[in-house]
């Protein structure tokens, strides 16, 4: 039912990861919540004490769907602030209907999208001094990485890392995507923020 990235390596502690059980848990609820909501504009409200208790901890989730291996919709959280579960149920609707570079998804299209799900570490804040000493402290296919700077920010998952392997480009695009220009992170200081993921989705 699930494939594990295998270059993915989630810094948690034993107690936070998410067993076979929790994933194939996750992955069903992500299901059941587009396909309710997209062909009966309901959804199932989610009875906390029947799930286990990482799934019930408070968590950080990203939910990204496929069309013919191409992104249909993504969206997620940085920072945890509900049970893991309710987060993935929340994020897996808004991937279908509210990423606002596609079209909601519509009935037809359920069969035909793949669900990944992303659960996420907390941040940690990286200090650099230069752009050549950030780039060098950036893990290729492990960190997600969030920047902030002048009250706008984005992130990229690690996975975006298998499109974008180069440090560089991948700072770069990532200025593009928070509204400013490609060289802001070799130009000016900004926040830097790491994370790593635990993904699986569905085959």
């Amino acid at each position: 039912m699930m494939d594990m990235n295998r270059d993915q390596k989630p810094i948690m502690s034993a107690g936070d990861h998410l067993n076979e059980t929790d994933k194939e848990i996750s992955l069903k609820i992500a299901r059941e919540a587009i396909s309710g909501m997209v062909i009966n504009k309901r959804l199932d409200q989610i009875e906390l004490e029947n799930y286990s208790v990482v799934l019930r901890a408070p968590g950080a989730s990203f939910v990204t769907l496929t069309k013919n291996e191409q992104l249909r919709g993504c969206i997620g959280a940085i920072e945890a602030y509900q049970p893991f579960i309710l987060d993935v149920q929340e994020h897996a609707v808004a991937a279908a209907l509210e990423d606002y570079r596609f079209p909601p998804v519509r009935k037809e299209e359920i069969q035909q999208i793949e669900i990944e799900i992303s659960h996420l570490t907390p941040m940690q804040k990286l200090d650099y001094s230069t752009p050549e000493d950030l780039t060098s402290k950036l893990r290729v296919n492990v960190d997600g990485v969030l920047i902030k700077a002048n009250s706008r920010r984005a992130t990229f998952l690690p996975q975006v890392w298998e499109k974008v392997p180069n440090p560089e480009q991948f700072l770069s695009q990532l200025c593009v995507k928070m509204g400013s220009v490609p060289t802001l992170w070799k130009t000016q200081k900004i926040q830097v923020f790491t994370y790593q993921v635990e993904s699986f989705k569905e085959t």
